[in-house]
């Protein structure tokens, strides 16, 4: 009888290790089917405009659910490639990150399509003390004289808003979009359409240029009509105060001397005068 349930004992726990054999193999297919594959990230922080190269790039493992769109498995596709925006130490590589292939790398890989880049001349005050960075926005400002007026005729001189919403590539030479540390450069270059790279040319040649910061994500354009001196000088008239006349004062008649009844004339010398009591 003890031999047969140790017999039951032993069979069972046979079955019950062959269940767990057959759980865990099913696990660890289960988890080599979510693995997905190799992807390629990079394996050093990588600048806006540098080219790739097999040194630069580090597959790894990532989970089949979670690969991102236009990941790379193939490490060779990505040889000669250009970031167009700077890429960070274990970063996915993707073709929405770099530029269109052909690219030769440097700050022409990254303007846009149809975009041009114009590098203007500023100081710490044009250049917005140093905050305007790479990946900011700034609208342009001239500040000119109105048309048809003498020059040097200073109440004639005009500031106005001429382009709006355009994207900083790079201060003097550097291009790098991580910084946030103000950095007073003597040049910045824009990104533009060939139109307003006309409107810019022609505003430093008439007038003075200056930046003007503004908020990333606000793309609404202002509606102004420039700012001259008579609209800031403009104040409406205060009214003068009215002075009230004083009013005119009566004349007080003198009260009337009375005169007592019993009255004497007195006579000095050639003088004669009456004194009433």
């Amino acid at each position: 009888m003890k031999n047969t349930r140790g017999i039951v004992m032993l069979v069972m726990a046979l079955l019950a290790g062959l269940a767990a054999v057959a759980l865990a193999g099913k696990w660890i297919q289960q988890q080599g089917r979510n693995e997905g594959g190799r992807i390629a990230v990079a394996m050093l922080d990588l600048q806006l405009g540098s080219r790739i190269s097999p040194e630069m790039i580090q597959m790894v493992a990532w989970p089949a659910g979670s690969i991102p769109a236009g990941a790379f498995s193939d490490p060779a596709a990505l040889d000669g490639r250009v970031a167009k925006t700077t890429l960070t130490r274990g970063e996915p590589l993707l073709e929405s990150k770099l530029a269109p292939v052909g690219s030769r790398g440097g700050l022409s890989a990254v303007v846009g399509e149809g975009k041009r880049a114009i590098t203007v001349r500023v100081n710490d005050v044009i250049g917005v003390a140093g905050f305007a960075l790479p990946g900011n926005y700034v609208d342009i400002m001239v500040n000119t004289q109105a048309e048809g007026v003498k020059t040097n005729n200073k109440d004639r001189t005009i500031s106005k808003i001429v382009l709006e919403h355009i994207l900083v590539l790079a201060v003097a030479q550097e291009a790098g979009r991580d910084e946030t540390r103000p950095k007073v450069v003597n040049a910045v270059t824009l990104e533009v359409t060939p139109e307003q790279a006309e409107r810019i040319d022609l505003a430093r040649s008439v007038g003075t240029l200056s930046l003007v910061l503004r908020n990333q994500i606000d793309p609404d354009l202002a509606k102004t009509a420039g700012a001259t001196k008579d609209s800031l000088l403009a104040v409406a008239a205060a009214p003068l105060p009215v002075k009230l006349a004083a009013p005119a004062r009566r004349p007080v008649a003198a009260a009337p001397v009375s005169r007592g009844s019993d009255c004497v004339e007195v006579i000095r010398g050639l003088s004669k005068s009456t004194a009433c009591f």
